[in-house]
């Protein structure tokens, strides 16, 4: 049985470049890693994840590998404790150990994965298939920045405290703003943070590695790396052969807006940050009339829509966005029309956006869209009626409302996937550190 992470004192948080460099020092920010990986150890590790368990033969024909690296990658992964023999599937008769099943050594191990939000922050404990174990979600810390990131990582601590059976190996942040992914540090405009360490103080706290990354490259990343197997049940077919859409469009919308391109089966994510669609041409009366996309479909600018037309009351504990969907499925009809509106002119900016740069594969996420299913098909007609290319179908998320649990989960295991005996290794030696 693994002891729990030790809590350890969050430290200052002076975002000068020497605490830069000391604490990037004492302890590792790993670059995250959202793409779907070719090396052998991590081809073998995503087939027995995908299709486990299974023969080192079976892990032969669907790698590509030769058997003599298959077995060399397995004893590896065994000796790294992320594998486990199934002696007890072996095939009758069979006689050796390459007869003898493998599958993912699950039980152990978890990540955590913390979405930070404008308005709410998610804390997720997720296994080594990328399943959530365990979610809290929370209001995101306001007050300084010093003081935020200090209850931050200390809920994160508290959280991890619990988990008295599983051995924490990584942790991964997802957040809006602009994230740098090498130094951990974090400029997040409503949140009021500028230059904030958020990796260094997490690291520093719970004594793990740390990958950050923005939350939609996440969320594109979770569809990459682990949507297959929710749309595909088993994804036999992607296990081994790194099958992926030559280009993928994720777009994003719910109290912000935003997109991620994945090219070749890796998320794209510039060095200067992800671009911004906040400010994409979107005109609606009813909505605001801001002219700007997240301004005018952002679920602030729906609630203040719905306010004005009385829908919901001024203010008060009625006067959200879950009061307006309510309203829309009870049949009040501007409730619906409200909605309808929002729907449309998504439709149309996603559409706006695939003919701009016509990806292979085109996926929505975020609360806009699946808060209220009953409007992806006005979604649809709008984003139809406006491409002028040729038609091509859009697809809804595989994770509906728990997008932003799985892309801050996808960022706590990527570096897993990627190269899951060196991962280990890290994991153990920070853990020491």
């Amino acid at each position: 049985m693994s002891t729990p992470t030790a809590i350890r004192k969050t430290p200052a948080v002076i975002a000068t470049p020497r605490t830069k460099r000391a604490l990037l020092a004492r302890h590792h920010i790993v670059a995250p890693s959202l793409r779907v990986a070719e090396a052998a150890a991590a081809s073998v590790f995503g087939a027995a994840r995908l299709r486990g368990p299974i023969a080192r033969d079976v892990i032969a024909q669907t790698t590509g590998l030769s058997i003599a690296t298959v077995n060399r990658q397995v004893t590896a992964l065994l000796d790294a404790g992320v594998l486990r023999e199934r002696a007890d599937l072996a095939v009758s008769g069979a006689i050796g150990r390459p007869r003898v099943p493998v599958e993912v050594n699950h039980e152990p191990f978890l990540t955590l994965g913390i979405h930070i939000g404008a308005r709410t922050s998610i804390i997720v404990a997720t296994d080594l298939f990328g399943r959530t174990l365990d979610v809290v979600e929370t209001p995101t810390p306001r007050g300084s920045q010093n003081s935020a990131l200090a209850a931050l990582a200390g809920s994160a601590s508290r959280y991890l405290s619990r988990w008295h059976r599983r051995r924490p190996l990584w942790v991964g942040v997802t957040a809006g703003g602009v994230v740098d992914s090498a130094t951990g540090h974090v400029d997040h405009a409503r949140l009021g943070w500028t230059d904030a360490p958020v990796g260094p103080v997490l690291a520093e706290t719970l004594g793990l590695p740390v990958s950050l990354a923005s939350h939609v490259d996440a969320m594109a990343g979770a569809e990459l790396l682990l949507g297959a197997r929710r749309v595909n049940g088993s994804s036999a077919s992607n296990a081994g052969s790194n099958a992926a859409p030559v280009t993928s469009l994720y777009v994003y919308a719910r109290e912000t807006v935003g997109y991620a391109l994945s090219i070749g089966g890796r998320v794209h994510s510039p060095t200067s940050g992800p671009g911004t669609i906040a400010a994409l041409p979107a005109q609606s009366e009813m909505l605001g009339g801001s002219g700007q996309l997240e301004s005018t479909v952002s679920d602030e600018a729906v609630l203040t829509a719905a306010r004005r037309l009385r829908i919901v009351p001024a203010d008060g504990p009625s006067s959200t966005i879950g009061a307006v969907l309510r309203a829309a499925r009870q049949g009040n009809q501007p409730a619906v029309d409200l909605l309808g509106e929002r729907a449309r002119v998504l439709g149309e900016s996603v559409a706006l956006l695939r003919d701009m740069l016509n990806p292979d594969d085109l996926v929505v996420g975020g609360q806009a869209f699946t808060e209220y299913p009953e409007g992806m098909a006005e979604v649809e007609a709008a984003y139809a009626r406006r491409s002028v290319l040729a038609p091509r179908d859009l697809r809804l998320t595989s994770f509906g409302n728990r997008i932003q649990e799985a892309g801050a989960g996808v960022v706590s295991l990527g570096g897993l996937y990627a190269d899951p005996i060196a991962a280990m290794r890290r994991a153990a030696r920070d853990k020491t550190a």
